[in-house]
């Protein structure tokens, strides 16, 4: 969570690491008429070193797989931060902030939560799947999933209810048929940032 200030040719650059990939990285900003000599010059840098481009895909699936909320996903209007387990973002030492009447309401009261759910099977999960218990009830819905490409299988972050905890089993409603999912404890992955 630092950044920088630095050139790179004739731009200027803010050199940032607020990366939410859980790798390793930088984010380098710079004015919107540098950008297109910026990329190049970091294309052709990491060539000899055999470095590949991906796109928000890429970011994507690695913030899942850190199980990383979203926002417009795990987290919204619609999802708190008490909901998505993120409690640290919040500044509960503040008297008063937006929302804080409701967000210290919900958090003396059973709420959804959001879980883990790593395959059992093939299944890939996306976003907006229905999650199912045992006897095919409704519980929740997947609000990010994925393939992770690390663990070869299907991984989601879904909002459930309370009762679901780790160690369980669920469903989740792919294309008409029901595929299995443990509940578990993100990160799916181990995480791999190293000091700066």
């Amino acid at each position: 969570m630092r950044f920088a200030v630095a050139t790179l040719g004739d731009a200027q650059l803010t050199v940032c690491r607020t990366g939410y990939t859980g790798e390793r990285g930088y984010e380098l900003v710079c004015a919107s008429a540098d950008a297109g000599a910026v990329w190049d010059r970091v294309v052709a840098a990491g060539k000899p070193y055999g470095l590949a481009l991906c796109g928000l895909g890429a970011r994507d699936t690695l913030r899942t797989e850190m199980g990383y909320p979203l926002h417009g996903n795990d987290l919204s209007r619609q999802i708190s931060p008490v909901e998505a387990g993120i409690l640290w973002a919040v500044g509960w030492k503040k008297p008063v902030f937006d929302g804080a009447q409701a967000l210290r309401a919900q958090r003396l009261t059973q709420h959804r939560v959001l879980r883990g759910l790593k395959a059992i099977g093939r299944g890939i999960p996306r976003h907006g799947m229905e999650v199912v218990d045992a006897d095919g009830a409704p519980i929740g819905v997947v609000t990010s999933g994925t393939f992770s490409p690390t663990l070869r299988q299907g991984i989601a972050l879904a909002l459930v209810d309370p009762s679901v905890v780790e160690g369980d089993q669920v469903g989740v409603v792919i294309r008409s048929r029901t595929e299995a999912f443990d509940v578990v404890k993100p990160p799916f992955v181990t995480p791999g940032v190293r000091g700066a």
